[in-house]
């Protein structure tokens, strides 16, 4: 392994460390918070959530750099693909969190951002087990 194949390597795990973790805990969090109606912390995790999601990129783009060569293989194509999956369901979490902010901001007692709540915990959780199947993926089925 080269020093610039170890240096991609060193980036994909870092940007993965400290991208997704972080914006795993937001989308976990900002339902909480949709509960507690607080409009400041939501615009806070809602801000957060675009900047990590961002970042996330990182992961995708070091990876497709490392794996070079080898992008026809079975794990990189399921884990790009799930990649792709999360990605998009991280851009309905902010649609969601930007509707259930509107709707507090309202002050109608009859849209409070139950039906985004919902919502953004169930999406946030599919794409937390997505991280996990992409790791497992990335662990045990790497040569």
């Amino acid at each position: 392994m080269s020093f610039l194949d170890k240096l991609l390597l060193w980036l994909h795990i870092a940007f993965a460390i400290f991208t997704i973790g972080p914006l795993t805990v937001v989308t976990s969090s900002i339902p909480r918070y949709i509960r507690k109606q607080d409009l400041n912390v939501l615009h806070y995790l809602k801000r957060m959530g675009r900047v990590f999601g961002l970042l996330t990129l990182g992961v995708f783009l070091f990876g497709l750099l490392l794996g070079g060569g080898n992008l026809g293989e079975v794990y990189l194509t399921v884990s790009m693909t799930l990649f792709i999956v999360a990605a998009v369901m991280l851009v309905i979490i902010d649609r969601d969190t930007k509707k259930a902010i509107a709707a507090l901001e309202n002050d109608d007692p009859s849209d409070d951002g139950r039906v985004q709540t919902a919502k953004i915990a169930a999406l946030g959780g599919i794409v937390a087990l997505i991280w996990l199947v992409i790791l497992v993926l990335m662990v045990f089925f790497n040569p």
